[in-house]
């Protein structure tokens, strides 16, 4: 597959998933429609669906409809989304800015940014654990995976160790581990999501676990590269924030070029793990757009 027929088959899989958010976030409740605004405002803000693609492009790889996994890719959104609402709160990175649009706390208010992460990550269990075109068990087996790899030993424990690393030095094992969590969870969540949607999706979980874990790292190796080098305007949010928060990066243990170059046999390596048939070409052109990426 060449990177054209990628990023409309990309394209083609944010539609689906955006359509679906979009009836999911509805107000249904006149009372607090400030609620749903702000928890839409940051789910609907755009971007690649990169998680959304993965949960859907697995269910493929593994022989089930993708139509049968939207509402899972549609909770993994969720949880990204309350994710970055959370982050970017003063308390957290303080950023003013999110995907070249104010942050949500800018717009709603502090007190609303937290309850929509809030309403955010509590409708994204409803959602996964209600989707009618999956069967009771596999839908529990789904809301476990994002639990998970969300939750205290996932993404929210990388968090943890994140913010320390703005206060003290963290050794590169403990720098990989914030990596291999924070960011590395919910993309291998998503690849495992659509392997719970196929019947036969269980022989590809390893082939999800090290795709997802690779490709993770190498996204945030990407960001702290473009923390350094990108441009301010095309990633939508000031650069040299990691230096200015003293935050350990990659970029602490390694040049610009030794990041690149690992970043690449990482790569090659979340490669290696697909069928080497056209099954696999979807994702393998993902991990290398993944690797050149600007923004």
């Amino acid at each position: 597959m060449d990177r054209e027929t990628l990023i409309k088959s990309l394209k083609e899989a944010a539609e689906t998933t955006e359509s679906s958010l979009k009836k999911m976030l509805e107000c249904r409740d006149a009372s607090f429609p400030e609620l749903f605004d702000a928890m839409a405002y940051t789910t609907l803000a755009g971007g690649k669906r990169i998680r959304a693609f993965l949960v859907l492009e697995f269910a493929r790889l593994c022989g089930a409809d993708p139509a049968s996994a939207v509402p899972y890719a549609c909770a993994v959104e969720m949880i990204h989304a309350y994710s970055l609402i959370h982050d970017d709160l003063p308390c957290m990175d303080d950023d003013d800015m999110r995907r070249g649009k104010k942050s949500n706390h800018i717009v709603f208010g502090e007190a609303n940014a937290l309850l929509a992460g809030d309403g955010l990550l509590t409708y994204a269990f409803e959602v996964a654990s209600s989707n009618a075109l999956i069967s009771p068990e596999k839908n529990a087996k789904a809301v476990s995976l994002l639990a998970s790899f969300a939750g205290p030993r996932g993404m929210v424990g990388g968090q943890v160790l994140d913010l320390r690393g703005e206060k003290e030095k963290l050794s590169y094992e403990e720098l990989y581990h914030v990596d291999e969590l924070k960011t590395s969870a919910l993309i291998k969540a998503s690849a495992y999501l659509g392997c719970v949607a196929a019947d036969g999706g269980e022989n590809y979980f390893e082939a999800a676990e090290k795709y997802g874990q690779n490709i993770g790292v190498v996204f945030q190796i990407v960001d702290d590269i473009l923390d350094v080098t990108g441009d301010e305007k095309t990633l939508g949010k000031p650069i040299g924030s990691d230096e200015e928060s003293n935050k350990t990066t990659f970029l602490t243990y390694m040049t610009i070029e030794e990041a690149k170059k690992y970043a690449y046999d990482l790569t090659e390596e979340a490669k290696s793990v697909l069928p080497p048939d056209e099954r696999g070409d979807a994702l393998r052109e993902l991990a290398d757009m993944l690797l050149t990426r600007n923004k």
